[in-house]
């Protein structure tokens, strides 16, 4: 049980000490808005690294805006992870696909406009990328987001979250050169129930840690 995503956090930046005291590593921390940049938040501030967002949003269901059959993340080419098995089940025309996929995309860039306010985004060509989020569950926001990561042509993508099911994480395993978990539960309802206090995290919150870091570390404008 985490206390919250700050104590979360500085408990993987323990974990990632190595890189901090790795001169040769250069490294961006990258959080999954909303919750995920607070847990990124005290990964950078360990590491010293410079902090940036990483905008991924799910593909949403036909008449069922909560249940995910896929995600989104923006790059050099929008890149767009499919629940083939949830999008069969529920017989999701290709139409409706492309149509979810541009509305997405478009909120996407909406959003990483707010989060950065006019800020460039971090360089990420030949760094170490430290992606990080509060938890996963079926892994699909984060499977989207190293893809789109991969295009930028990083060093080394590190992959660090605080908890996430056996079979999500070995599935992302395969996607990262080193994934960190703290927690992998075999009993995984939901990643709240790993945290005494898993309230909503607001994007004043995420535009807040962004420009602390902002200011504390000049050298990425």
């Amino acid at each position: 049980m985490f206390e919250n995503r700050a104590q979360a956090g500085r408990q993987l930046a323990a974990r990632l000490e190595h890189l901090r005291d790795d001169p040769a590593a250069d490294v961006v921390v990258l959080g999954l808005p909303r919750g995920g940049v607070m847990v990124a938040a005290e990964i950078a501030a360990g590491l010293r690294a410079p902090l940036d967002v990483l905008v991924v949003l799910k593909l949403r269901a036909p008449e069922q805006p909560e249940l995910a059959i896929g995600a989104v993340a923006d790059g050099e080419q929008p890149h767009r992870f499919l629940n083939d098995r949830v999008i069969a089940r529920l017989g999701v025309q290709d139409d409706y696909l492309q149509r979810e996929t541009a509305m997405r995309l478009d909120e996407l860039r909406r959003r990483q406009a707010l989060y950065r306010r006019g800020r460039p985004a971090s360089p990420l060509t030949g760094r170490t990328l430290v992606v990080a989020d509060d938890g996963i569950a079926t892994g699909a926001t984060v499977h989207a987001g190293i893809k789109a990561l991969r295009q930028a042509a990083p060093a080394r993508l590190v992959l660090a979250v605080p908890v996430g099911p056996p079979e999500s994480v070995r599935s992302l395993s395969a996607d990262v050169d080193e994934l960190i978990c703290l927690e992998t539960p075999s009993k995984f309802t939901a990643v709240g129930e790993f945290y005494e206090d898993f309230r909503q995290t607001t994007d004043a919150e995420v535009i807040a840690a962004l420009e602390k870091q902002w200011v504390t570390r000049p050298s990425e404008r």
